[in-house]
């Protein structure tokens, strides 16, 4: 008995040793085989960012190499901007693939701002380069003149130290001449934007025009040395030509890209169909944050504001589209819409600055879960009267003097979306599009004949037009305003885009959109089309946003 008792207890004790030793250690990081292809060619990515080009300028000046890189390219002209796009927002989505409402990185410091009121960390995002690091054999290298972008990169091979342009150039083409083990590169040139701020951003601007073209000049030089490597011929290169935005730092504009490889047949890639925000519950809302005044009703300003809408369920009684406080009883400040069951209303006051209190005057029944266009105007006639008018699909509702209301003036925010009517509501669910405001009160006759005008550009008021946002991007945080002035509105709540075959009046069907492919390019598809290229397999855990769109084109270049 003894001596079985000796033999049983090493056991015991091994199997407590090898259990306790499966519980202390956390399963190994996943490792990822190189790409199985059937021949030795290495694929590797260079990016070319020409900060400040806007697509449409690109597109009207044609440069000659970038001309070039389009032919064997897929491209879009019009990359959509995100939430926040300067200079540092633009590039840190670029590098990380996720959008600003993620990585939260604005200024010159690239470091993540905390959100309002929260005491959380910020979430911190790892950079394309780390990952071809961990995952790839290859060389990185990063030139640019921005000292601070440079310092955010902190983990390439090369990270020369230049000041100008022509300095990028002649540094990329040493290292693409003399590191033959160079897998993924990024060249960024900044001529272009300082140019745009002498003169304007445009085309017809020739300082602007000549930066553009002597960018394009280093284009071709960059090229010209990536073919001349002893390596070319068993390299398989994506050229990416693209830019942190368009337009200048503090207003940037869409931007292009154009991801150029010798086997891409030239396709212009675009959003295709309708593609809108789901306005849901109390959340949901998409808001100009600073007029600077520019929509303030005050208390004799004339304007229209007109929005089509779609309603998914009937409910009482929340506001959905607004410039006012909440309505609590009859206390409101400024103008709302606001839906109950399947009426639609209009609600004024000027509580706050010493007017009358809520007087709700019909809108029609717009609420009917089908399309409709809502609009209302209010129009300073005389010392003694001011006229608020509703209209339902162009046809006048309701009309009243709305002068005891005094003034509409208030500080909250021009809102799509959820606005408390008296603590209820919060079933609300619908679509909008091709919200519309006018610094005029448009007629009746002119709002019939264009309440589904498909071109805003040709509308007989459109001088007057001070906000104009389609709300069909599909992607991002944030609505472009399209006007003439005026400002984005921004996105806040966990906001949804919705495909829609059900399309409002104003928007003509695209036909293409059932059997062609729709592909929305942001900033943030050239960190993910970079390790797509590279074979770095993208996991959920990476947190990337950004499309990797050339994987709809694997016939093309998988052989």
């Amino acid at each position: 008995m003894k001596k079985m008792i000796t033999r049983i207890f090493p056991l015991a004790l091994l199997m407590g040793i090898v259990y306790t030793g499966c519980k202390k250690y956390d399963n190994p990081p996943p490792v990822f085989e190189e790409f199985k292809a059937t021949t030795t060619t290495q694929r590797k990515v260079l990016v070319i960012s020409i900060d400040g080009l806007t697509g449409s300028e690109l597109k009207t000046i044609a440069p000659t190499n970038i001309e070039a890189l389009r032919k064997t390219s897929k491209y879009t002209y019009d990359v959509l901007k995100g939430q926040v796009a300067n200079d540092v927002a633009s590039w840190a989505t670029m590098i990380t693939g996720v959008s600003y409402s993620k990585h939260q990185i604005k200024d010159n410091s690239f470091l993540p701002t905390p959100k309002d009121n929260s005491h959380d960390a910020p979430a911190v995002f790892r950079n394309s380069f780390d990952y071809i690091l961990q995952y790839k054999s290859v060389k990185t290298a990063m030139v640019t003149p921005w000292t601070e972008l440079r310092n955010y990169v902190k983990v390439v091979d090369y990270a020369p130290i230049v000041s100008t342009d022509v300095a990028v150039k002649d540094s990329a083409i040493n290292i693409i001449n003399n590191s033959a083990p160079l897998g993924s590169m990024i060249v960024n040139f900044r001529d272009v934007e300082a140019a745009g701020a002498n003169g304007g951003f445009v085309a017809t601007n020739a300082v602007y025009k000549n930066a553009v073209l002597k960018a394009d000049e280093y284009v071709g030089n960059l090229i010209t040395a990536l073919k001349a490597r002893k390596t070319y011929a068993t390299e398989d290169w994506l050229v990416i030509v693209t830019t942190d935005h368009g337009g200048s730092d503090v207003d940037p504009k869409p931007g292009f890209l154009i991801a150029s490889n010798k086997n891409l047949k030239e396709e212009e890639v675009k959003k295709r169909g309708f593609n809108t925000v789901l306005f849901k519950g109390a959340s949901v809302l998409a808001q100009v944050l600073d007029d600077k005044g520019l929509y303030d009703a005050g208390d004799t300003k004339d304007f229209t504001v007109q929005m089509q809408v779609k309603f998914n369920s009937q409910t009482s009684y929340p506001g959905f589209l607004s410039k006012s406080t909440s309505m609590i009883g009859s206390s409101i400040t400024g103008w709302m819409f606001r839906e109950g069951g399947a009426g639609v209303s209009a609600a004024i006051g000027g509580t706050l600055n010493g007017g009358s209190g809520k007087v709700e005057y019909s809108g029609g029944n717009a609420a009917d879960l089908s399309w409709h266009t809502i609009a209302l105007t209010v129009k300073m006639d005389n010392a003694t009267t001011r006229t608020l008018t509703t209209y339902l699909d162009g046809v006048a509702v309701t009309t009243a003097n709305i002068l005891s209301r005094k003034s509409l003036s208030t500080t909250e925010k021009l809102t799509i979306g959820y606005k408390n009517v008296d603590n209820g509501g919060t079933a609300l669910s619908f679509q909008a599009a091709d919200l519309c405001y006018f610094n005029t009160a448009l007629d009746a006759a002119t709002l019939l004949a264009n309440k589904n005008l498909k071109d805003i550009t040709q509308h007989p008021k459109y001088a007057n037009l001070t906000g104009y946002w389609p709300i069909n991007e599909g992607a991002e945080g944030v609505l472009n305003n399209k006007a003439p002035g005026g400002y984005d509105m921004i996105l806040s709540g966990a906001f949804t885009w919705v495909s829609m075959t059900d399309v409002p009046p104003s928007v003509t069907a695209d036909a293409s959109a059932a059997g062609g492919k729709s592909i929305l390019l942001t900033s943030s598809s050239v960190a993910a089309t970079t390790l797509y290229w590279l074979n770095v397999k993208i996991l959920p855990e990476f947190g990337i946003d950004g499309n990797p769109f050339l994987n709809q084109f694997e016939i093309e270049f998988l052989k």
